[in-house]
């Protein structure tokens, strides 16, 4: 029996005039991007350089365990963020929230880069480290709601699957760029200074967020959905809640279905790209260029899937889409690892592909689907706690447990089954979902 979590909420009429939708979903994309390209750099740089800079004193093992750690503290923040930015954003305005964290995200990654190392500050190194990735935690938790929602409150009314995944589209941007810098820097400098030093360009480069907040700032309106939103709430003032935040944690139902729905998606995620670079070069003995262009050409997959399946939720519903999806990666966790124990870039790559393409298949109909779930006046607030949430259970714990269940031996078995119990588990509060614009 579902449980209905909220009614349907008709759509605003879409913007007749389209260069405000396209500047939207550009800055929402560029927002995205360098967001993400922030976020997760730190994720390639705990799994290549921090065990050695911030944690030398330990073994190898527990070093990138330790790494690993201060990765997943930055997901812990993320609800708080969602929190802190929702209440911005669902009172003052997509766009003022979205400027905010990406200011966040820019002061908090450029420190990262000129952070001293354990060898010069000691303990205050790993604990200055930890400071920084949770002032990324909550910018990423507070960023993903703008930009989502200012490309999806822009949208005609039967492209809100398609018009919420395209900022999505950042997430491939971000994570190839930080790629590419990072095997780039490599190059220039040499293994030894990249160790040494060059692992910090990347993150001081995260500067150039701050002129492109500027430009949203000046150049991009407000969604008609937020202003209309914001008249109805000015003319109902004394009626209204206190904060956004209040009103969603009266029905906490909703947040906690939306939680569970997509932890399985933030698993496999973050098991493929970031636990699966430590795997490969710490286990398999591969290089770690060739570890991190074998991620970079499998997020093609991510971006295909995530498109498609969203435009395609946009006709056959998104529930069946995202459920599809979750079968695919549980499924297939049993198959990418013995493809990249073969240690055949091709193949690897391949088993890298698939599953980032049944990811997609989640994230594509996801942002529609817990946006639908709120009405405008806390969707921002609601639809945030939810997707992060999800990255708290999940992702953000995936690699560290991907790490722990390698060395209780076993073998990778107990990753895979570990995947594939997430997938199946996400499964019942997808069922439990209420209908929503575009559900089946």
């Amino acid at each position: 029996m579902n449980i209905q979590v909220d009614a349907p909420h008709t759509p605003v009429p879409a913007v007749s005039d389209r260069k405000p939708r396209v500047k939207a979903l550009a800055a929402a994309i560029s927002a995205s991007a360098i967001e993400y390209y922030d976020f997760m750099i730190y994720g390639t740089a705990a799994a290549l350089i921090f065990h050695s800079q911030f944690f030398p004193e330990v073994s190898p093992t527990a070093g990138v365990l330790a790494s690993f750690a201060t990765f997943a503290v930055g997901f812990a923040a993320r609800p708080l963020g969602a929190a802190v930015f929702g209440r911005i954003g669902d009172r003052h305005g997509r766009k003022p929230a979205l400027v905010s964290a990406m200011v966040l995200m820019a002061m908090a990654s450029t420190l990262i880069g000129l952070l001293p190392n354990f060898a010069v500050a000691g303990i205050m190194a790993p604990l200055l480290l930890v400071v920084l990735r949770i002032a990324q935690g909550m910018a990423i938790g507070g960023q993903w709601g703008g930009a989502a929602l200012l490309a999806l409150e822009h949208a005609p009314p039967n492209r809100r699957g398609l018009y919420g995944a395209i900022p999505q589209l950042g997430v491939p941007f971000g994570m190839i760029t930080g790629n590419l810098i990072f095997i780039l820097v490599g190059h220039l400098v040499g293994p030894e200074a990249f160790d040494s030093w060059g692992w910090r360009i990347p993150f001081l480069l995260s500067i150039v967020m701050l002129p492109l907040a500027y430009a949203i700032h000046r150049n991009i309106e407000d969604s008609p959905e937020f202003r209309r939103a914001e008249q109805e709430r000015q003319n109902r003032a004394r009626a209204a809640p206190k904060s956004p935040l209040l009103e969603v944690l009266r029905r906490p139902k909703a947040v906690l279905l939306a939680a569970g729905t997509f932890a399985p998606a933030t698993i496999s995620f973050y098991i493929i790209t970031t636990g699966m670079l430590d795997y490969g070069v710490h286990e398999l003995g591969m290089g770690k260029n060739a570890m991190l262009t074998a991620v970079l050409i499998a997020m093609s997959g991510w971006t295909a899937g995530t498109i498609g399946c969203a435009a395609l939720s946009d006709t056959v519903g998104r529930r069946p889409v995202f459920a599809a999806g979750a079968a695919v990666a549980g499924a297939w966790s049993f198959v990418v690892f013995p493809l990249a124990d073969t240690r055949e870039l091709p193949l690897l790559t391949l088993g890298l592909f698939v599953g980032l393409a049944a990811v997609g298949a989640m994230q594509g109909p996801a942002i529609a689907m817990f946006a639908e779930m709120f009405p405008p006046r806390m969707r921002y607030t609601g639809a945030s706690l939810g997707h992060q949430l999800a990255n708290v259970v999940g992702g953000g714990w995936a690699p560290l447990i991907m790490v722990a269940l390698l060395n209780v031996g076993g073998g990778t078995i107990l990753v895979s089954v570990y995947v594939s119990a997430a997938a199946v588990l996400g499964l019942i509060p997808l069922a439990l979902l209420g209908r929503t614009k575009g559900s089946s």
